[in-house]
């Protein structure tokens, strides 16, 4: 596999444009509490309690889901998103 330089400056303007970064460093501060105390993160995502995308945050509480579950969205009973 050859080896690709990436461009992390454009990858952090591309985030900020986005408004992603504040989010993605939430995620990273949640998993970095959980490790510093211990926990066996192996297989599984941090999950927020009230998701950081419907304005969460980690105050709101974490936990460890299975990443389908963790990565999935809720469902109608027709398959539909909510």
């Amino acid at each position: 596999m050859p080896m690709i330089k990436r461009n992390w400056k454009q990858e952090y303007k591309t985030q900020l444009e986005r408004g992603e970064h504040d989010k993605r460093m939430e995620r990273q501060r949640a998993r970095r509490s959980l490790d510093k105390k211990g926990v066996d993160r192996t297989g599984k995502d941090v999950g927020h309690v009230k998701p950081l995308s419907k304005g969460g945050t980690n105050k709101d509480g974490i936990r460890l889901e299975s990443r389908s579950k963790n990565r999935s969205y809720p469902r109608n009973p027709d398959g539909s998103m909510k």
